[in-house]
């Protein structure tokens, strides 16, 4: 979800006359900039999106079917993320932060990782996005395409164009999809209900902002760098270890 701006307006200040030997009109202006950038950084900081961490419904059923899962099977642990193609901090997540998982975590076996769409109605432009990533998964370039996504965002999001699925047909065509089938996936909306059901099954979840994520018995909404990531994918190893084993049915006697 996009944060809230907050923009420090500046005022105008008042008329600073020089006094003979004292601090020019330069010098007070200068105080008053960076009294004027403190206020505005204060203000960013109280407004920023904090992160919420929660208890998952562990009574609802597991999301073996949805999204698209990257990472060994046999993994440990598996990490969902709720996440709208559109949504400047789920694109900050995927280039910055997620290259660093896939290295450490995922190609290491430790953790694998389930996308699920949740298109935001504010982002316009957004199921625009969620429909070609499927299109190109339906031929086994679904993660290719997801980076490419979030990779360009500035050329297909709602501020940049009206005609979406012409910039990302261009996107397709960089990751290398056979682009009649593409195109034909694209003009049918083949993936259309199923993107809709994995939205309404995170609805369920409770997830109301992008990204969140999770991690075993968490849910964390609002965006993960890679150290607390990966701080949250331990405390959740550490306590699938402590768990006792469950004992084995006793032998029937013969």
């Amino acid at each position: 979800m996009a944060k809230n701006r907050v923009e420090g307006r500046p005022g105008r200040p008042g008329v600073v006359k020089q006094a003979r030997g004292g601090p020019g009109r330069g010098f007070y202006l200068g105080l008053a900039v960076i009294a004027i950038a403190g206020v505005g950084l204060l203000a960013w900081q109280a407004s920023k999106p904090k992160q919420v961490v929660s208890e998952i419904d562990t009574t609802l059923p597991k999301m073996e079917s949805q999204g698209h899962l990257i990472g060994s099977p046999t993994a440990k642990l598996e990490v969902i993320e709720f996440a709208d193609f559109e949504c400047p901090g789920c694109g900050q997540f995927a280039t910055l932060t997620e290259p660093d998982i896939r290295t450490r975590l995922i190609n290491t076996g430790l953790i694998r990782m389930r996308f699920v769409d949740y298109p935001l109605p504010i982002h316009k432009n957004t199921w625009h996005a969620h429909r070609a990533a499927w299109c190109a998964g339906d031929q086994g370039k679904f993660w290719e395409m997801h980076d490419a996504i979030f990779a360009n965002q500035d050329i297909w999001n709602g501020e940049a164009t009206g005609d979406p699925d012409k910039a990302l047909l261009g996107v397709a065509k960089g990751v290398g999809v056979d682009e009649s089938k593409y195109q034909q996936c694209i003009d049918t909306k083949k993936f259309q209900g199923q993107i809709q059901a994995n939205l309404a099954d995170a609805e369920k979840r409770g997830i109301d902002r992008t990204p969140s994520f999770i991690i075993g018995t968490k849910k964390i909404s609002g965006g993960l760098p890679y150290d607390e990531f990966k701080k949250a994918v331990d405390t959740e190893l550490a306590s699938m270890a402590a768990a006792p084993t469950p004992a084995l049915p006793a032998a029937k006697k013969p």
